[in-house]
């Protein structure tokens, strides 16, 4: 899963990067309004952590403007203020969630956790296909009673071609869901790992494979 941390105050920014690197996921991190903006607007972003009092351009802009644009990413917004107009200020400019500091990681884990289930993209713990069994907990890949241990990158892209079965998923969208909004990551870096993935597919003797569709990208097939 990738998150954007739009947040001005850098120590707690990064205090958050770190809880939500320790979860496994993809995080990019930008101080102010603009910048949060400008990343956000790419889509590709599973949640968005955006604080209310930013330079540049405000929380509430930025939610306004992205729901203008027809992004419509989940917003967890943050602010010191616990006010009702406040709450309900953030709301209706596109927020999904509020928070307000200081908060527990584990609350922030869990409102992170129930925006992706409402969004219906949680990646489930256990997830199959055709013959072979995945476990994104332990990114453990089985068939059978055989299995082997993906990487991290394999796992994460593993999830992605699960989410996107038997649809195409194409090398940008790997790139910047695995390696980063930023990453100088290649073509090249996505074709080594995919080519990881079909080693450890053919170990466990699965029938399953990541076929390339030329010009687009990877699919996930049953064999017939």
């Amino acid at each position: 899963m990738q998150v954007l941390i739009v947040e001005d105050e850098k120590r707690l920014a990064k205090a958050l990067r770190q809880i939500l690197l320790e979860q496994k996921y993809m995080v990019d991190m930008v101080h102010d309004g603009n910048d949060g903006l400008d990343y956000a607007l790419s889509g590709i972003y599973d949640v968005i952590i955006l604080d209310i009092m930013l330079p540049c351009r405000d929380g509430f802009s930025v939610a306004r403007e992205l729901r203008k644009q027809k992004i419509d990413t989940p917003i967890l917004m943050l602010t010191a203020k616990d006010t009702i107009p406040d709450k309900v200020s953030g709301l209706n400019s596109g927020a999904d969630d509020y928070m307000t500091k200081p908060f527990a990681p584990e609350e922030l884990l869990a409102r992170i956790k129930a925006l992706t289930r409402r969004r219906g993209e949680v990646i489930l713990d256990e997830d199959s296909y055709g013959d072979f069994r995945f476990n994104a907990s332990t990114s453990e890949l089985s068939k059978d009673g055989k299995s082997v241990r993906l990487n991290f990158k394999e796992a994460e892209i593993l999830k992605l071609l699960l989410a996107h079965r038997e649809g195409i998923l194409s090398k940008e969208d790997i790139i910047t869901k695995v390696w980063g909004y930023d990453s100088d990551a290649g073509s090249n870096n996505v074709e080594a790992y995919i080519s990881f993935l079909r080693r450890k597919l053919h170990f466990i003797q699965s029938t399953a494979e990541i076929k390339a569709i030329k010009k687009m990208g990877y699919r996930l097939e049953r064999q017939s």
